[in-house]
Order: C-alpha cells, then structure tokens, then sequence
C-alpha cells in the first residue's frame, strides 16, 4: 500500500468544499489557496495516519484552523481607517449580504471565525465544532 493512496482522489472530491472553507476563515482567495495548499502538504504528509483516524475531512479543516490561527497572531495589527458606511439602496442585495457578512466576518478573531464557518456554514453540531477545533462544548457556545 502506497503511503499517498486515496490521497489524490480525496483532493479531487472535497477540494472544492475545502476551498470554500479556507475562503471564509481567510476573507481573501489568494490566502485561502495558500492556507489550503499548506494543510494538504501538511496532510499528504501524514495521509496514511489520517485515514487510519477515518475522518480525513475533519482532519484536514483542523489543520486549517490551527494554521489561520498561527498566520492571524503573526500579521501585524490593521487599524480600520474607518466604519463603514452601509451600502445603498440601489445595490443587489445579494452582493450587499456578501460584503456585509464579509466585513463582519472580519471583525471576529480566528477562532470566533472558525466557530461561525463550522457552524454555519459547515452545518456541524456543537460537539462536532468542538471536536474539529480540539476545544470544549462550552467555549463553541459562548457565554
């Protein structure tokens, strides 16, 4: 057994929803396919163990997590220069939602982020948010 089996064929099946995950814990495409990228490499590395463990989406997006969190404490504090006003009333409400959602997605810290995308947009239960983030019940919650 190659150490890389399924591997390949897993990238090709859940990319695109791993894609849109990095998206949304990042904001930005260009830093979504380098967290993407990371995790993978990270992953192809260990990809005999993560399937042994048999949950290698979960795996993966853990391993998103925990390298958006990494990236987010080394980039240097960015000062909004000031509040947005709100959009008017001749644009598209979908694109308004987006760039609302965006925003107030990037208010949040990484880990609150990561919360939101999992539950959200990810649909997992508060204990599978837990398990995925290697926290308690209680803090996906919140107060």
């Amino acid at each position: 057994m190659n150490r890389f089996d399924g591997f390949h064929e897993f990238v090709v099946a859940r990319g695109g929803a791993l894609s849109r995950t990095a998206f949304l814990l990042t904001g930005e495409h260009h830093a979504a396919e380098d967290l993407l990228q990371s995790a993978l490499a990270k992953a192809a590395a260990r990809w005999r163990q993560i399937m042994e463990y048999g949950q290698p989406e979960a795996y993966i997006r853990r391993i998103m997590i925990n390298e958006h969190i990494s990236w987010w404490r080394r980039r240097p504090a960015r000062p909004m220069a000031q509040v947005p006003e709100w959009p008017g009333p001749d644009e598209p409400r979908q694109v308004v939602d987006r760039v609302v959602l965006g925003r107030a997605l990037d208010t949040l810290a990484p880990r609150q982020r990561a919360v939101v995308v999992l539950r959200y947009y990810e649909d997992l239960t508060e204990a599978e948010t837990a398990a995925a983030m290697g926290c308690s019940i209680g803090t996906v919650m919140g107060p």
